[in-house]
């Protein structure tokens, strides 16, 4: 009998919807991932958070009272995270540029948009861990590279070496 294979991580899923939770379950475990916890908000998964190691947080954008983008804040810059530097996947069926550029800006290492496939998720992680970015941290912003490649033809004052202090 063949062993199956299993990838050692431990994945923490915040939606306030069951279903997506589930799907979003399903998706991981045919991928080889079997350690996969769930919370219904981000105040469950905080506390989640600090008393259980997590590796990869997959968090909703839109949910009530936190939703993912103040959640990746939290994480990010609170004094109590557990871990600022936890890879976060932002998962949402909106996808307009102001909340990619909100989620991107709160600190989310990737941003994944609904209908979700195995593919795309799949991509996702692959990229977290393929292609870590480098944490950056300036007086507005704590989190991964926002820029995906440098832009050779940007002469302001304010070049990456400048902003950026390599943690």
């Amino acid at each position: 009998m063949a062993a199956s294979t299993s990838i050692p991580i431990t994945i923490l899923i915040v939606d306030d919807n069951q279903h997506m939770r589930g799907i979003l379950k399903e998706l991981l475990r045919a991928a080889g991932v079997n350690d996969i916890k769930e919370a219904s908000d981000p105040v469950e998964a905080f506390e989640y958070m600090k008393a259980s190691a997590i590796d990869l947080l997959l968090v909703d954008l839109a949910m009530p009272l936190i939703d993912g983008v103040e959640f990746t804040k939290m994480i990010r810059t609170s004094e109590d995270s557990p871990n600022p530097f936890l890879p976060i996947i932002m998962i949402t069926g909106h996808s307009e540029r102001s909340r990619v550029n909100a989620a991107r800006d709160a600190g989310v290492n990737e941003f994944l948009v609904k209908p979700v496939t195995a593919k795309s998720l799949m991509e996702r992680l692959t990229l977290i861990v393929n292609k870590p970015r480098n944490f950056v941290k300036s007086k507005l912003y704590f989190g991964p590279d926002r820029r995906r490649r440098p832009d050779p033809n940007y002469g302001g004052s304010e070049r990456r070496k400048d902003l950026q202090t390599k943690i």
